[in-house]
């Protein structure tokens, strides 16, 4: 059986040849290059690149891949859901939760619980991250956005890209500033020794800027609760920024004083919050803003200190 065939009109005119695709079959452009990096589409009977431009007239043969199944298992986790459409799913992460399969992680994660809610999600995040536009690393709790559709996946990612996400973080760190606001820009690359691990450096690496601000002192624990605005979106930035500024997240066993692993009372995780996640609705152009409440053990800690009986 032919592929679908699809006439390019005066409103595709000059356009390129993923866009052209996103604008007359594809459910997104990221889609479109994928279906013409695999050789499911030809310009009038040629396989071309996907930046060809093309004209009014042209015909472009399509098919579309069949969806590889995930081989991941959906499995009865419980949820926190915030909001949910047919398009997305933000939720309230949990503390200790990882977001999507890997070594040593291949079952019990936020996207194994996901395909059991959800039925399926997005496949623009590949085999083992169907869905997932951003992450938040396994200690971090708080809100996320999880797409269902190739389209929404799209939505969201460029407005990661263009950094229109509203993203506020809530961050209990060792130490007390002298000053109430501040703003760190430092670029951040692999750690030339430790492969997992993230440092700034002064040379190449990526930019990444941190803004935050003083909610709380509390003077005899000597901690800190900074709200905490990543302008870039690194890997670790939030918590390597703070660490190399003198204000690590209290108990981060991989970015405290030193490299040294030090527990915080009551918590055994970094004490990072993903307190709000504010974007634009991929498909309703609606803006959406969601704030995700402390966990019990942050929530607990953050009491301790402030009674005065924190160290």
């Amino acid at each position: 059986m032919a592929p679908p065939r699809y006439r390019v009109g005066e409103g595709e005119e000059g356009m390129r040849l993923d866009a052209a695709l996103a604008s007359l079959a594809a459910p997104s452009r990221s889609q479109a290059r994928r279906w013409i990096e695999r050789g499911r589409v030809t310009l009038n009977g040629s396989v071309v690149a996907a930046s060809r431009k093309v004209a009014a007239g042209d015909w472009i043969d399509a098919e579309a891949p069949e969806p590889q199944p995930s081989g991941l298992d959906p499995e009865a986790i419980p949820l926190a859901i915030l909001y949910e459409d047919e398009s997305l799913v933000v939720l309230d992460k949990a503390p200790d939760m990882v977001v999507h399969p890997g070594p040593g992680h291949a079952t019990g994660t936020l996207v194994n619980a996901l395909l059991h809610h959800c039925g399926e999600l997005a496949s623009v995040g590949g085999v083992q991250r169907p869905g997932i536009v951003h992450r938040l690393d396994r200690g971090t709790s708080g809100v996320m956005v999880v797409a269902r559709s190739d389209a929404a996946h799209e939505g969201l990612s460029q407005q990661f890209r263009d950094h229109t996400i509203e993203r506020v973080y809530h961050a209990l760190v060792r130490g007390v500033p002298s000053a109430e606001t501040g703003r760190i820009d430092a670029p951040i690359a692999r750690h030339p020794r430790d492969r997992k691990r993230m440092t700034v450096v002064r040379e190449g690496g990526r930019e990444a800027r941190t803004a935050w601000s003083v909610l709380q002192r509390f003077a005899r624990g000597q901690r800190s609760l900074l709200e905490v605005r990543p302008e870039t979106g690194r890997t670790h930035q939030i918590r390597v920024h703070l660490a190399g500024t003198g204000l690590p997240i209290a108990g981060d066993p991989v970015y405290g004083r030193r490299g040294r692993a030090r527990p915080e009372p009551g918590l055994a995780r970094p004490a990072l919050h993903a307190r709000v996640l504010g974007f634009t609705h991929p498909e309703s152009g609606e803006r959406l803003r969601f704030e995700a409440d402390y966990p019990e053990d942050l929530s607990a800690r953050l009491e301790v200190l402030a009674a005065g009986e924190g160290r």
